[in-house]
């Protein structure tokens, strides 16, 4: 049972740990979807869930603690912007994680961390040639031969 245990070390130094942590949930918000190991996914789903939150009330305060937390302004920005407002309409469970499997080499499970509403960009199976991309450049109506 979990009970009375606040977070998992995952084998680290403090130091470590809590830069492992920082680097991930900033990559979270910059990318939406991260690949890593079912216990840390666990671990940077807790923080994230509570920067989104935050992130709900765009005030100075909320900023400071957020950027405080993170590595870069940018993703700060990102975060109050464009990821809180797509999420203001639900009131919990901001993440989702899909298990792909086991690591190879030390069967550790390796999951997908991802927002809820990420859209992967896909083609739709059409690929373009080089001989389509240069008529779809030529101007219509217009003749080479006159």
């Amino acid at each position: 049972m979990k009970h009375r245990r606040g977070f998992n070390p995952l084998g680290m130094m403090s130091a470590h740990r809590k830069a492992v942590h920082r680097n991930m949930v900033t990559s979270l918000f910059r990318q939406e979807r991260i690949r890593t190991t079912k216990a840390k996914a666990l671990e940077i789903r807790r923080t994230a869930e509570k920067m989104i939150t935050r992130a709900k009330s765009d005030t100075v305060h909320n900023r400071r603690i957020v950027s405080s937390r993170l590595f870069d302004e940018a993703v700060v920005a990102k975060l109050f912007t464009d990821i809180a407002p797509r999420m203001k309409d639900r009131n919990g469970g901001y993440t989702r994680i899909i298990k792909l499997g086991e690591r190879q080499g030390d069967a550790a499970e390796i999951v997908i961390l991802e927002l809820v509403d990420y859209k992967l960009d896909t083609d739709d199976g059409k690929k373009k040639s080089k001989k389509d991309d240069a008529q779809s450049k030529e101007k219509p109506g217009k003749s080479k031969g006159k």
